[in-house]
């Protein structure tokens, strides 16, 4: 089989560089066997053109910092091969998110402000102390709070997300699986009234317009769509249940 002159149009442009005008720049490269769109960029770098900006730590889908639109799409170019792509792949950086430059986008400020807007710790009656005995839970609610704990925070959900395009301060479905991986967490103590005023909202879950290009986009294969569905659940329960100065007994929890 013959080899493949791959054609990419790359983004470019540094926001930092007052003279620098957004732009695609061509490169084309021999595709080889295996080939990942992080070894083609890599090779661009290394032989074409030092200056061209993007994101790598791990290479092994782990760390997220290489996500990037491929022809419309978000994906990690780290596990990106290029045998099923087109001969000309367009490459952008993820919206939504700050441009550093070129392919590199700051989606650290994002997390991190998220993290403190769903109060992304566990939340307890007691103060905490060192010299406590570990508390214990089985192994199926461990397994059930390390699956929601896998996000690598790629920003590939929030990129494909229709209604974070529209509202900057819609939480998205990483937000909202962050909150969910504390609901399962036996150890938080948190009341469903503080979890009402974070993600009972339109910037919450009742904004989402159900396109779910989240859970299509999504690398690691997360479980977007059914936690979100778990959150409406759980937040409509609450809201028809009586408050507790209208009953004379405890309210069930469900």
């Amino acid at each position: 089989m013959d080899k493949r002159t791959l054609t990419f149009r790359i983004f470019r442009h540094n926001p930092f560089d007052p003279v620098s005008v957004p732009r695609l720049q061509e490169f084309r490269v021999e595709e080889t066997p295996r080939m990942t769109l992080y070894t083609a960029l890599t090779r661009i770098r290394e032989e074409m053109d030092p200056s061209l900006q993007f994101d790598f730590v791990c290479r092994s889908a782990v760390c997220g910092s290489c996500a990037m639109l491929v022809n419309g799409r978000p994906r990690l170019a780290c596990r990106t091969r290029t045998e099923p792509l087109p001969d000309k792949v367009t490459l952008l950086p993820l919206p939504f998110f700050r441009l550093v430059g070129d392919l590199s986008v700051d989606t650290g400020t994002w997390f991190r402000d998220m993290g403190r807007r769903v109060e992304s710790w566990v939340h307890q009656h007691r103060a905490f102390e060192p010299g406590a005995e570990e508390e214990r839970m089985s192994n199926e609610q461990a397994q059930a709070i390390y699956e929601l704990d896998r996000c690598i925070e790629c920003g590939c959900c929030v990129a494909a997300c229709g209604m974070a395009q529209m509202s900057p301060d819609f939480l998205g479905s990483a937000g909202m699986l962050r909150i969910a991986r504390f609901l399962v967490d036996p150890r938080d103590h948190r009341p469903e009234e503080a979890v009402f005023e974070v993600i009972g909202t339109e910037e919450g879950v009742f904004g989402c317009i159900g396109l779910l290009a989240c859970d299509d986009f999504c690398p690691k294969d997360l479980p977007l769509a059914s936690r979100l569905a778990y959150l409406r659940r759980r937040l409509a329960l609450a809201a028809m249940r009586p408050s507790p100065s209208t009953t004379t007994g405890p309210v069930p929890v469900r």
